[in-house]
């Protein structure tokens, strides 16, 4: 979107630290003030709430730290495979876990709601391991994926995968920086061989983009109180890797870093979420105008009302995006 608008008054990038209660430390660490609340795993059936999944940790890479946290439905439905989804948690690349409450309870719900195995990643979080890190992580995701899939016994499979899990079907998704996770994902993945696994859609939602120029939206809820101009610009400064600016591709998918046209063309169908209360919407609508434009099929799902990370506070906006998800993988074959 051009942007005609007069710029605001745009706090500094230095008041953002108060804004996150953050303090960057001198050995490029950060001290997080304000955490998420986390939730343990909950392997057991709850034979009071037979509609509540059950989740539990499974290891990915150990020097990385990380975890898949997978959920399932306490009852799937009889004889039936599901799809796997293969999910990023927001946050901006610096903050927030698989097992922060809000993303635990989305996936919890989400799995029931579809129904689905859903296998929410523990990434790497920026300054403390800059992007690529993330990126790194998520390959690793669909690496592990990839050889539950392969396993020649049972023995070798998780157990929930091998009652459940439908490889034929698996979808990347992500919301907010996990949508950035998730498209970075689906081009590194154009270059690898993840038979017998099928990766048959991408879904982002409210993918957390940006750029050095200013879209309209940006301008228009620069001081938004989920994500203001000024907090997207720190955020990126600690996630981008040293040196770099918004116009990284990282950050930009505009930017003329990005892949071509050949490459966008072999992307899964694509799902691209977003608000019109969102700071970041216009760089979302740019973005799916650009996969369309270079041939790629995208199902563009712009909603009046909302704001960023809506789902996560509104339960009629999580149950509409659960819809939306549902109906979209029943699609993609």
């Amino acid at each position: 979107m051009s942007n005609t608008q007069n710029i605001p008054q745009i706090p500094p990038v230095e008041d953002a630290y108060k804004f996150f209660n953050i303090e960057l430390n001198p050995d490029g660490s950060l001290t997080r003030r304000t955490e998420l609340p986390t939730l343990p795993a909950s392997p057991e059936p709850d034979p009071n709430n037979p509609n509540s999944p059950l989740s539990k940790d499974i290891p990915l890479n150990a020097a990385a730290n990380s975890f898949i946290r997978l959920f399932r439905p306490q009852i799937p439905p009889p004889n039936a495979k599901l799809p796997l989804l293969i999910y990023f948690h927001g946050g901006g690349f610096v903050f927030a876990s698989a097992a922060s409450a809000p993303f635990h309870a989305s996936c919890s719900r989400m799995s029931a709601h579809l129904p689905a195995l859903i296998a929410s990643v523990e990434y790497r979080l920026a300054p403390e391991h800059r992007l690529p890190a993330a990126y790194h992580d998520a390959m690793d995701a669909i690496s592990w994926a990839r050889d539950q899939a392969a396993a020649d016994s049972a023995a070798a499979v998780d157990p929930w995968l091998e009652e459940l899990a439908d490889f034929s079907r698996v979808f990347l998704m992500g919301s907010s920086a996990g949508g950035n996770i998730v498209y970075r994902t689906g081009l590194s993945l154009l270059d690898e061989d993840v038979r017998p696994m099928k990766i048959v859609g991408l879904i982002m939602n409210q993918p957390f983009f940006g750029g050095v120029r200013r879209t309209g939206s940006e301008l228009k809820y620069y001081n938004d109180r989920i994500t203001p101009l000024h907090g997207a610009d720190l955020l990126w400064s600690l996630a981008l890797p040293h040196g770099a600016d918004r116009a990284h591709e990282y950050c930009d998918p505009l930017s003329g870093g990005g892949p071509g046209e050949e490459r966008i063309r072999r992307l899964p169908v694509s799902m691209v979420r977003g608000y019109s209360g969102d700071p970041l919407v216009d760089k979302q609508k740019e973005f799916a105008e650009m996969l369309a434009a270079r041939g790629r099929r995208v199902v563009a799902q712009f909603v009046d009302g909302g704001h960023h990370a809506v789902e996560l506070f509104d339960p009629k906006f999580a149950d509409d995006l659960y819809d939306a998800i549902r109906d979209f993988v029943g699609t993609c074959k």
